[in-house]
């Protein structure tokens, strides 16, 4: 098989092998996994570079960071609605109408995403004494959640932008403009979080600029960077994809037909997303009392553990992809295959990135911060985590395979429950004895708890029964 399903063959009755099969999953993984690589890579040197600045100016993102999940999150759930249509539309040959579904998706995530904005810069001065941080740190959270909320705009359309020409088969255009997005944010927080500096090598010296901005800074250089990465995702999307480039004339006003697919797959995730998201802030709330260095490491340890999880980002993209052409084609056999073999390869690669993440923990939190109390916490926080990586991969890729075929609801239910009925709960007890350890510990337990869950309700099947288009 090629990196792209071949729609008309499947349509027509073809039955690739499993290897073929697997192969496929691979190929379509892995522009999403640069994508995932890339990004943790950024997360990275920002956090290096904020890290450099001391625990303080970490603690102070820390605290907001939490709250941009939960916008971000939104931003990402609304555009889905849309998305997994025009997967489901280019697997049943139409793609006129998913051109149309995308005019509308791109009305409808501009508008939210200036929604979203708007609420975020009213509330951002009034977050950090809401989540009970440190007096000294409310001014720098303040700041830097307001600037990122003016973020939510382009990310919105970047979502869009993504998932749209990922859904219609092309993984490799938004996987590259997503490394773009990165060594554009590198580039800017360069100059905008440290004040200048020089570059020695040697005997040569080299004067960089700096604004000297600190967490400002890498607010500003992220807002920059997605509102040029957005911009060009559309470009793409709109003039050179061949099954979505706007050629001809069509419909930007949002129709019934469009909507009430769009809010069948976003509704749950919405209030998924509200609702896990709020238990993220309340997390946030949890470590808070702990001190400046417990507040510090949980960010930073977060940030790390995204190298572990980016494999599995990569794999859930392909999942969505694959299976909502596969439900779209009438191929319900192979929506089904499709399903199991992603999220088996995803927690094969996850357990394998899980080990490497337990043997460098010191290591890998060195790279972020100087300070040793931090670096030693983090490090705890890691190893912990570790151990959950297969089951936090199930939950990941069955959760974009059932996405694919318009299942969100129960999926929903399960990150409800899981969040609100193990984790927290868990935390609440244990942090006030065994501090950001015990955090850590319950957020592993529940994640394999969510991991349970998933894989119980991708191989009963009933999810097949959920798709949009007849």
């Amino acid at each position: 098989m090629a990196s792209t399903l071949d729609i008309d063959a499947l349509r027509a009755g073809a039955t690739p092998t499993r290897r073929q099969m697997a192969w496929t999953v691979l190929a379509m993984s892995a522009p999403a996994i640069l994508a995932e690589l890339s990004t943790t890579l950024m997360q990275y040197i920002d956090a290096s570079m904020v890290g450099s600045l001391g625990a303080h100016a970490t603690a102070s993102i820390g605290i907001a960071e939490s709250t941009i999940w939960l916008l971000d999150g939104l931003a990402g759930c609304v555009a889905a609605g849309f998305t997994v249509q025009v997967a489901q539309l280019v697997g049943a040959g139409r793609d006129e109408d998913a051109r149309n579904v995308f005019r509308q998706g791109l009305v409808v995530s501009l508008a939210f995403g200036m929604a979203l904005a708007l609420g975020g810069v009213l509330v951002s001065k009034s977050l950090p004494v809401w989540l009970g941080a440190d007096a000294v740190l409310h001014t720098e959270a303040s700041q830097y959640f307001r600037i990122c909320s003016y973020a939510i705009v382009p990310v919105a359309l970047a979502r869009l932008g993504t998932g749209m020409l990922q859904c219609s088969g092309d993984m490799r255009t938004p996987s590259v403009l997503n490394v773009l997005c990165c060594v554009l944010d590198v580039c800017f927080n360069s100059i905008l979080i440290r004040p200048s500096w020089t570059l020695s090598v040697g005997p040569f010296s080299l004067s960089m600029p700096g604004l000297g901005w600190r967490t400002a800074g890498a607010a500003t250089g992220t807002l920059l960077a997605q509102a040029v990465t957005a911009a060009l995702l559309l470009w793409f999307a709109m003039t050179r994809s061949r099954r979505l480039a706007l050629r001809e004339r069509g419909t930007w006003v949002p129709q019934l037909s469009t909507m009430r697919p769009a809010w069948t797959v976003s509704w749950p995730m919405l209030l998924e997303r509200v609702v896990t998201s709020s238990a993220y802030v309340a997390c946030t709330a949890i470590v808070a009392p702990l001190g400046v260095v417990a507040v510090a490491a949980n960010s930073l340890a977060i940030t790390a553990e995204a190298v572990c999880y980016m494999p599995g980002f990569g794999i859930e993209a392909a999942a969505t992809t694959i299976v909502g052409q596969a439900v779209g084609a009438k191929r319900r056999d192979l929506a089904r295959s499709f399903a199991r073999l992603s999220t088996v390869l995803g927690m094969l690669v996850m357990t394998a990135s899980g080990a490497l993440m337990f043997g460098f923990a010191p290591q890998i939190m060195a790279m972020l911060t100087p300070d040793a109390a931090v670096r030693a916490l983090g490090a705890q926080a890691l190893r912990i985590e570790a151990f959950a990586e297969p089951l936090f991969a199930a939950s990941m890729v069955a959760a974009g395979a059932l996405r694919g075929a318009g299942d969100t609801l129960i999926p929903s239910v399960f990150c409800l429950a899981s969040m609100w009925g193990v984790r927290i709960p868990l935390m609440a007890i244990v942090a006030p004895r065994w501090g950001l350890v015990g955090v850590w510990t319950a957020m592993a337990f529940e994640l394999c708890v969510r991991g349970a869950l998933f894989l119980v309700r991708l191989l009963r099947d009933r999810w097949l029964d959920q798709t949009l288009w007849e």
